[in-house]
């Protein structure tokens, strides 16, 4: 198995490592929530000390550490693989999902050492308005028990919205002028893009496919032309299918 990949570039502004931060956050969490049964069989017991990272373009990736002494930015945990098999499931992805969170911080901050005081403050509640990727992984799961799973269907939990005749029709998009049941549906979907929580006073657009969300705004996709999409298909989707 292949080390990870250096950094290769590295973000300096506020704006660049939260951006850093969002992306990175957004891989980890899909590791241990949609993409879960892959992430456990690639932590095989028998395997070397592996690492989780999550990566700067949204995606995440088991590896072995960096070889180089000292690294050259902070390290996930280490051996996660070997607890898999000694503890519950539930237990062993909880134990992995704080110590990914306490590397998203230690690496946002390794970045921010740079910064003034003000500037790293700024940043420590940009990221702190989001749930940790434990938080998200444990609702997550206690949706999924309440919900009883996904629906076979193959339509996302949310794929109506109200017309101006109080009828429903099918459409992607987030926004329904029952606005309080919405954002308490909605409250902490994640956009697939950005990772930030839904709000209620942005357009959203759901992915037929991967059944992500994202604002309409990372994405492209204004609520005009949504009304012309049948199945909508995010970037990574649309890649994905060529």
């Amino acid at each position: 198995m292949e080390t990870a990949a250096p950094v290769s570039s590295s973000p300096r502004t506020v704006s660049e490592i939260y951006r850093d931060y969002s992306a990175r956050r957004a891989g980890l969490i899909r590791a241990l929530t949609s993409d879960v049964d892959e992430f456990y069989a690639f932590c095989d017991p028998e395997k070397e000390n592996l690492c989780l990272y999550g990566l700067p373009n949204g995606s995440w990736e088991v590896s072995l550490p960096a070889e180089e002494v000292p690294p050259e930015m902070p390290e996930p945990a280490l051996g996660i693989n070997f607890a898999r098999d000694g503890m519950k499931r539930r237990d062993w992805l909880s134990l992995v999902a704080v110590h990914s969170d306490a590397w998203l911080v230690s690496v946002a901050y390794f970045y921010a050492a740079r910064l003034n005081g003000n500037d790293r403050k700024r940043l420590f509640n940009m990221i702190n308005d989001h749930p940790s990727v434990y938080e998200s992984m444990v609702d997550r799961k206690q949706r999924e028990n309440k919900s009883g799973g996904v629906d076979n269907s193959g339509k996302s939990r949310h794929s109506t919205k109200r017309s101006s005749d109080g009828k429903m029709k099918n459409s992607r998009s987030a926004v329904v002028e029952d606005g309080l049941e919405d954002d308490e549906e909605h409250s902490e979907t994640l956009c697939g893009t950005c990772s930030g929580l839904y709000s209620l006073n942005e357009f959203w657009i759901g992915c037929d496919s991967c059944e992500r969300w994202f604002h309409g705004k990372c994405v492209r996709i204004t609520p005009a032309k949504a009304d012309q999409i049948k199945q909508y298909k995010c970037p990574d989707c649309s890649k994905k299918s060529r």
